[in-house]
């Protein structure tokens, strides 16, 4: 999911009556849905796409992380905020490291529910698992949990705050089942096992598509209690036989793109004349349409 609905599900979390437990709660709770994507800084090394939701959102990170949080917050509390305030009561560390536990085991779950997907097993096994539930960007959870802060916040009430939270729990459930009645569906019209059912920006019953066939990828959509319409149309893969795609695949540059891309598929661009660089571009279908242009894409140019 984006950061800010991270955030939002900790001030939902806190507006619930969690920040009352220690001072400081609130902070944690908010800082602490967002703290896995410390990776985020390995992006600004080339070649790092494959960095994003790996080692710092699995389960011995997990275990790990609440400890380093609530660690760096009691820190603060003493050496900033109670410097200042030499008055003001302690933060609480067990307390600390229970709001800094819930609020962070909180972001892989979100993070799973979307086709971007999660990888728990890191960094022991590098494989990735998608619920394909959410879209990453869920406007409805954004905005219930928008309502639930606002209105707990003027009315002094937790509330707004346990009933959106109550209600996300079911709307995750729900979503969860809608894929499941989609892939379902699907399956039973495609001979090809690997597809994928994902969410759509806007509509919770509705589904979009990919299947992966031998020479391509085949998109199409699906409604809860409706029929799978599939495009007659294939988007090739591209010539996996062909020597660049071969060469390109080696390249330091595709290795990491290749184990984040779900659907994968290949474009070459060679010179006119044959005098220059081969470009292959290599994108994944979740993401970049039939160019193979985008930020789900890689290019390795060959001489």
């Amino acid at each position: 999911m984006d950061n800010l609905t991270h955030t939002l599900v900790g001030a939902a979390l806190s507006e619930a009556g969690l920040k009352r437990r220690t001072p400081l709660a609130a902070a944690t709770l908010m800082i602490g849905p967002n703290f896995p994507d410390i990776d985020v800084a390995g992006l600004l090394f080339p070649n790092s796409i494959d960095i994003r939701r790996g080692t710092t959102h699995g389960f011995l990170a997990l275990a790990i992380l609440p400890f380093v949080l609530a660690w760096l917050m009691g820190a603060y509390d003493r050496h900033v905020r109670r410097r200042r305030r030499p008055d003001a009561p302690p933060a609480v560390p067990r307390q600390l490291l229970l709001l800094a536990a819930i609020s962070i085991w909180t972001h892989p779950v979100l993070d799973f529910m979307n086709i971007y997907g999660m990888r728990w097993l890191m960094p022991f096994v590098n494989e990735w698992f998608y619920a394909d539930a959410f879209f990453i960007i869920d406007l409805w959870i954004f905005l219930a949990l928008v309502a639930a802060v606002v209105l707990a916040r003027r009315t002094g009430s937790a509330q707004p705050a346990r009933t959106a939270l109550v209600a996300l729990a079911m709307y995750a459930c729900a979503m969860l089942a809608i894929t499941g009645v989609g892939r379902r569906a699907v399956a039973a019209v495609q001979p090809h096992p690997e597809f994928m059912v994902g969410p759509t920006p806007l509509l919770p019953w509705a589904r979009e598509i990919i299947v992966a066939q031998p020479d391509g990828y085949r998109f199409g959509t699906w409604q809860l209690f409706g029929e799978v319409e599939l495009s007659p149309t294939v988007m090739v893969r591209g010539d996996t036989l062909d020597p660049a795609i071969a060469a390109a695949r080696r390249a330091p540059e595709a290795q990491g793109f290749l184990n984040w891309a779900r659907f994968p598929f290949y474009r070459v661009e060679r010179p006119a004349g044959g005098l220059g660089e081969t470009v292959v571009r290599i994108a994944d279908a979740r993401y970049v349409g039939n160019s193979g242009r985008g930020w789900a894409s890689v290019e390795v140019r060959l001489p």
